[in-house]
């Protein structure tokens, strides 16, 4: 790349850095540039932050005389995208924006390369109309491709409209370039991108609904013919290795795709319902799951308790929460943060769902006899130091757990209760003594999942409804003055807290988007922590109710998922309605 000489660098570095950075400035520049050498200089001041790739590309569409457009921060439509493939549009850097005048309106980084934009007309069989945008623009467009059923629509042409569920009309299914086949992967892809956690295809009377769980909530991406569903569903289950001629009973399976590179695992749960099969697909994608607990949302005291209870070489750290809550993870995070090559850390699990390095990970088989229980006994008898079991399900294996809990164990698993109080009264009634919790337990964890506010996000004002329940709720944790501000956060783990108000708490929301529906991307943990001391082992010995033991341990400091969700929407994490969705039902 050719440099500019002193001189004309200082004097086009002055009329960009100009006050205001007048577009006719940045013009002037760019015509002064006349050979080829000085041209390419202009790539070495964006490399050198001096201008950005949007100046230059707006400038330089002036002077060509084409127009410029903005893709920064626009949402494209789906089915104008779909007009060129993603693979020809990221070849060729160009983006389609829109139908006009029997025109297809492209946005290019090279609108003079003559050689793409007759491909382009020619690949779309109609005349089009170029913009000119810059690279990072186009690049910003490319990532929405992910909603491009191009795929899925061609497989519904070409299945067409007979309704044959005949074993023989889906053999078809078993070639992996055939249009249904394409039509699974698109829609793979489609999840995999979205960070969906699941998919589900669900059959009606006349359709096929095909949903996604994204964030934590279920969202309808696309609705297919009925006649779509038995080679979708065929082709599902010839990937898992399950019986395509088998329509009465629910299977099982699992099979694993490569999207972008990263290697995702699937597991497959079909069941026969009213209209056909339904086929709910969970994805587990290691890559896009932080191992990090303070990542996941754990801060302050309650972090401060959990890495306390793991450094102990023995007793037991329970999580619980309903369905869907982040418990393994969790626990996936604490033993990440433990590993090490000087102890042996052998697992439990139903199923494995993220596979880690130097940890011996055994897959529950109830077919073949391998329950948590019975696993469980196998494991202490492999010399393991650290001992995670994926569920305590019933006494037995509650049993199991304290003892190895009492015999030098770690021992992590989870629970299905509303908090993390409940897990005690839980383990009493699956017949555990109540002295042997009080001896074998460190900690015990409550969480669930909120969904976290979008970068773009905007701020109000809360009502006098919203401020009396943050007041009554969190009232007493907040700072009382600016001098106690940066003291307070620190301590609680929120950054920037408000100064206690009687009036309004300034409150955040995400800027709504097909891309950040409801203005929200990606999940952060809630969380409460109990540690079972003297006083609270002296609760659990009194078979004391989770309301009693709940009173207690919020007199010692212990901050609720309730309050842990209103401090960190006070803290711009998430928003007050997501935490009173997932909470409401919480003290």
């Amino acid at each position: 790349m050719a440099l500019l000489t002193k001189d004309a660098e200082e004097k086009i570095v002055n009329l960009l850095l100009s006050e205001g950075l007048a577009d006719y400035n940045l013009v002037s520049a760019i015509k002064q540039q006349t050979d080829p050498e000085n041209k390419s200089a202009l790539n070495e001041l964006v490399n050198r932050k001096l201008i950005s790739d949007d100046m230059v590309a707006r400038a330089t569409a002036a002077i060509i005389g084409v127009p410029y457009v903005e893709l920064k921060n626009i949402t494209l439509d789906q089915d104008t995208l779909s007009k060129i493939p993603a693979e020809a549009s990221s070849r060729v850097m160009a983006v389609p924006l829109g139908e006009k005048d029997g025109m297809l309106n492209i946005a290019m980084v090279d609108v003079t390369n003559v050689q793409a934009t007759d491909y382009l007309s020619s690949l779309v069989n109609q005349p089009i109309r170029v913009w000119m945008s810059s690279e990072r623009g186009i690049r910003e467009a490319l990532e929405q491709y992910h909603g491009d059923f191009s795929g899925v629509k061609e497989a519904v042409r070409e299945t067409g409209e007979e309704a044959d569920t005949d074993n023989r009309s889906n053999v078809k299914t078993i070639v992996q370039d055939s249009p249904i086949s394409k039509a699974l992967t698109t829609i793979l892809s489609y999840a995999a991108k979205t960070k969906a956690s699941d998919i589900h295809i669900e059959p009606l009377e006349n359709s096929l609904i095909i949903r996604c769980r994204i964030d934590g909530v279920l969202r309808k991406i696309m609705e297919l013919p009925k006649t779509v569903a038995p080679a979708l569903v065929s082709r599902v289950k010839i990937l898992a290795n399950l019986k395509i001629d088998e329509h009465r009973i629910p299977q099982d399976g699992q099979f694993t795709v490569l999207v972008d590179d990263q290697e995702i695992d699937l597991r497959i749960a079909i069941s026969p319902v009213t209209w056909g099969e339904q086929v709910v697909i969970r994805l587990l994608d290691k890559t896009g799951v932080s191992m990090e607990i303070e990542k996941m949302g754990m801060s302050g005291r309650a972090l401060r308790d959990v890495l306390e209870g793991i450094k102990k070489p023995n007793g037991m750290i329970l999580t619980s929460g309903p369905t869907g809550s982040g418990k393994s993870t969790t626990l996936y995070a604490l033993i990440q943060r433990i590993k090490s090559e000087a102890i042996n850390i052998v697992t439990l699990e139903d199923p494995v769902e993220y596979k880690m390095d130097g940890i011996n990970q055994i897959q529950v088989n109830v077919d073949a006899g391998l329950t948590f229980a019975s696993g469980l006994r196998s494991i202490l008898r492999q010399d393991p130091d650290v001992v995670m079991v994926g569920e305590i399900r019933d006494s037995e294996t509650a049993s199991l757990a304290v003892q190895a809990a009492l015999t030098g164990h770690l021992v992590f698993s989870t629970l299905h209760t509303n908090s993390a109080a409940g897990i005690l009264p839980r383990l009493l009634d699956m017949g555990i003594e109540p002295f042997l919790l009080a001896s074998t337990l460190n900690v015990v964890i409550g969480q669930r999942l909120v969904r976290r506010i979008t970068e773009k996000r905007e701020t109000y004002k809360s009502s006098e409804i919203e401020t009396e329940g943050i007041n009554s709720i969190v009232g007493n944790l907040l700072p009382k003055d600016k001098e106690s501000v940066a003291k307070i956060s620190e301590d609680l783990g929120y950054p920037g807290l408000p100064i206690k108000n009687d009036n309004y708490y300034l409150l955040s929301k995400g800027m709504d988007s097909k891309e950040t529906p409801g203005g929200y991307s990606g999940r952060a943990g809630l969380y409460e922590t109990i540690v079972v001391d003297e006083d609270i082992q002296k609760t659990i010995i009194s078979h004391s109710t989770a309301n009693e033991i709940m009173r207690l341990a919020k007199s010692k400091g212990t901050i609720t998922m309730r309050q842990d969700g209103v401090l960190k929407a006070l803290s711009g994490i998430t928003s007050l309605e997501e935490v009173n969705r997932v909470a409401s039902d919480l003290s």
